[in-house]
């Protein structure tokens, strides 16, 4: 209904409408302002140096668990399959917001351009998405392995591996194209102050002069899609493997469970947890230092704890790790 108004509107406007939106358009910001992260200034360059070893870390962490799976044939299973994709979007996931971030902090700049900006938001959205349904799908392996083991090969297949990857990547394309493009069509004309550290997208929202009737309502809807419906898929997977535990008490078959699982829960938690707290329990608009920083705990260290949550806690990672680095330590 609004698109069809506009577009009648667009078409009998008069010279006089005409030219104030013109200059309406002339007058749209060209770069935001990003405030950066609540911390005092003269703590800015401590602060800088953590966040530069987490980057750090989260890029070579995650790119360390790639190279394992890719290098050691034992490692090439359905769960290791999603984890060295979870492991890719991980580090693309926070390359969005951390090097704009510390070089904000670095230069005392803080400005982006509009079309830096858009692009923060399309791909922010869609390595967060993603992230979403990778968990799912490790979630219904976990399930598969531990309800189903005598047809865990045959239902995990590599085929069914490389679907659940692709669906998951067409499905936050289109969501993150999706809001991106309805993004573009707003007016920005007034303040070009983001209070944040990276362009968010609810915060953009709150600062255009035109109507986001339209944008809120593809936020709940494909929120519901892509964020909702995965974390309901994941609480069902994990009561039906807690049934199953309770059905079959044994101390070994818990273990097992708590192995297989563990690290898979530890990661789903903080990821959730956080987007829980921020979007579905938001701060009033006079207090969002605390949205800001939650923000950074799911864009930052969220993904830098991963491979410390993966791979320490995990025998196979490590004994993976192990031989590599003996065969390059006895190599000729």
């Amino acid at each position: 209904m609004i698109s069809h108004s506009f577009t009648f509107s667009f078409l009998f406007l008069s010279p006089a409408k005409e030219n104030n939106m013109r200059r309406d358009n002339q007058s749209s910001v060209s770069e935001f302002l990003l405030l950066g992260l609540p911390i005092w200034t003269e703590k800015q360059g401590i602060y800088y140096t953590l966040f530069l070893i987490m980057y750090l870390i989260t890029v070579l962490g995650n790119l360390l668990i790639i190279l394992l799976i890719r290098l050691d044939s034992h490692l090439h299973t359905a769960m290791y399959f999603f984890l060295s994709h979870l492991a890719f979007t991980d580090v693309s996931f926070s390359s969005v917001t951390a090097p704009k971030m510390l070089m904000n902090m670095q230069t005392q700049s803080q400005s982006i351009s509009y079309a830096g900006c858009l692009s923060q938001v399309c791909f922010f959205l869609f390595f967060g998405c993603l992230d979403s349904f990778l968990l799912t799908s490790m979630a219904y392996d976990r399930y598969v392995a531990i309800c189903h083991p005598p047809r865990y090969t045959t239902i995990m297949n590599q085929d069914l591996c490389f679907l659940l990857v692709m669906v998951s990547w067409v499905l936050s394309c289109t969501s993150a194209l999706l809001h991106t493009l309805l993004l573009v069509r707003l007016s920005f004309c007034g303040d070009n102050t983001l209070p944040h550290f990276f362009c968010d997208l609810s915060t953009l929202l709150k600062l255009s002069s035109s109507d986001t009737t339209v944008n809120e309502l593809v936020i709940l809807i494909v929120g519901a899609v892509v964020i909702t419906l995965p974390f309901i898929c994941i609480l069902v997977s994990y009561g039906h493997i807690g049934a199953t535990i309770i059905r079959v008490p044994s101390t070994k078959g818990i273990c097992k469970a708590l192995s297989t699982c563990g690290s898979h829960i530890s990661v789903v938690s903080l990821y959730y947890g956080a987007i829980i707290g921020l979007y579905f329990f938001p701060s009033s608009s006079t207090s969002n230092d605390k949205d800001v920083i939650v923000s950074l705990l799911y864009t930052l260290v969220t993904p830098m704890l991963n491979p410390f949550i993966y791979s320490l806690r995990n025998q196979d990672m490590k004994g993976a790790l192990g031989n590599i680095l003996s065969r390059g330590k006895f190599s000729p």
